[in-house]
């Protein structure tokens, strides 16, 4: 390794992109017109999805036209990406953390735009929404420097340098453990060493199956996490289209939490988006399940489906379709559904009954639940029943339904279901204001469970 320009660059780089080679022939000295070739560089090249990168172009004509790119297949296979446009400086580099992007996926200083930016490619499959289904993998991110400014999609272009790296869900030593015990279905994560650790139970929603990567994500950060199966997930009871587990279903989930070895008992919270925050408050106003803390991302205080018997099993999720709205493309809203007015009066939740510190995040440009309204109910209750204490808001406007860990880019509508018809379904969310809400809503969820689990 040598010095050069500040930074420690391999010694045969140097070599094979010599820019000066002197020499001296019958006493004249000769100087060749050769320069560094373009180079890209990510630091760090493998990262968890939560850790910001530091992305640079070095070596390029001052004062020059050039395109960043990132390109990345998602485990489905469908290509998603991002481009910003530069101008180099007078030393000829471009530093994403420094220099505002003039044009492409996003405007403006954003050091992690080309991530939050990446959107399908303009062929791609209608109504794509980026999930990460196998936590042990990373997202491979091909990154390229491009001459001008141009777009991805107009090819040819001139690449002048490219590198890729990882982004992942899982560090190193994170342990992922399938649980099927007692009918419960779900996958714990634990972090790495003997623990004991703090746990969180995390419940998603009303789109089914079994979502990991926040739990891989937690359990990277120091929680034990358990990913929780409740509906559309094969070993469940059928049919996939309703929920066919009740309240003893989801203690005995918790109570798994508290009787691992590896886990205080004393020290568990529970998170929940969307319905999954209706199942979160449900569960913690019971008087013998006694959480530390809560998280509600954007969901309802009673259920949006009609039950079926009072511990909470409900009907099929299409049976009512009173209160859905559709938009001019024919793509539809949930969003009325949720309003406390049109939720059954059996199925709210006793919120009084709440006894732990509860963090509401409220997405202002929410277009599949009410959450302000909700986020007003809940917090007027608790302030009735001499609560507000335990109660924190976060409120970002321009934000949608989909608040995840920081970094990753919002899909504003997505397929809802193919059958028994096609339905598009929006979240909403516009991209940068969405990205910040991610960003500032994951440093604010870690700080509420340090706050609450380990002290």
């Amino acid at each position: 390794m040598i010095a050069l320009g500040g930074k420690m660059i391999p010694w045969y780089t140097v070599q094979r992109n010599l820019a000066c080679i002197q020499r001296t022939v019958g006493g004249v000295r000769w100087t060749s017109s050769c320069r560094l070739a373009p180079l890209l560089t990510a630091s760090p090249v493998r990262a968890l999805i939560d850790d910001k990168i530091s992305i640079r172009g070095h070596f390029l004509p001052p004062r020059c036209p050039v395109t960043v790119c990132a390109q990345m297949q998602s485990d489905d296979g469908d290509l998603w990406e991002a481009f910003a446009h530069f101008n180099t400086n007078v030393n000829g580099t471009v530093n994403l953390t420094r220099d505002p992007s003039v044009g492409g996926s996003y405007l403006g200083c954003e050091p992690m735009g080309l991530l939050w930016g990446l959107q399908p490619a303009p062929w791609a499959r209608e109504g794509l929404r980026l999930r990460k289904k196998k936590v042990e993998t990373p997202y491979v991110m091909l990154m390229s420097l491009l001459k001008g400014h141009v777009s991805p999609s107009e090819r040819p272009s001139t690449e002048l340098a490219a590198l890729t790296a990882e982004r992942w869900y899982m560090a190193p030593g994170v342990r992922r453990i399938e649980i099927r015990q007692n009918g419960v279905v779900g996958t714990l994560f634990l972090p790495p060493g003997p623990g004991p650790f703090p746990a969180m139970l995390d419940l998603w929603g009303m789109g089914g199956g079994l979502v990991e990567y926040r739990s891989a994500l937690f359990a990277s950060r120091g929680y034990a996490s358990f990913s929780l199966a409740y509906i559309g997930h094969k070993d469940l009871p059928g049919p996939q289209n309703r929920i066919n587990v009740g309240d003893p279903y989801f203690k005995s989930a918790f109570k798994l939490l508290q009787d691992h070895p590896q886990v205080y008992p004393d020290r568990i919270g529970i998170i929940g988006l969307s319905f999954g925050v209706y199942l979160t408050l449900r569960l913690a106003s019971h008087s013998d399940i006694k959480p530390s803390c809560l998280i509600c991302i954007n969901g309802p205080a009673g259920s949006t489906i009609k039950l079926a018997d009072a511990d909470g099993r409900t009907e099929q999720i299409e049976n009512d379709q009173k209160y859905w709205t559709y938009d001019d493309q024919g793509n539809v809203s949930f969003r009325a559904v949720s309003l406390p007015v049109n939720l059954s009066p059996e199925s709210k939740v006793k919120l009084e009954h709440l006894t732990c510190p509860l963090m509401y995040i409220v997405g202002e440009d929410d277009l599949s639940a009410s959450s302000i309204e909700n986020a007003n109910l809940i917090e007027e209750t608790l302030s009735a029943a001499g609560k507000s204490q335990l109660f924190t808001r976060l409120s970002y406007p321009g934000a949608g339904h989909l608040i995840e860990p920081p970094y990753t880019p919002n899909s504003r509508a997505s397929l809802w279901s193919v059958k028994p018809q096609k339905l598009v379904t929006l979240w909403g969310g516009h991209l940068a204001p969405h990205a910040a809400a991610q960003e500032d809503s994951w440093k604010k969820i870690l700080e509420f469970m340090e706050t609450n689990l380990r002290h």
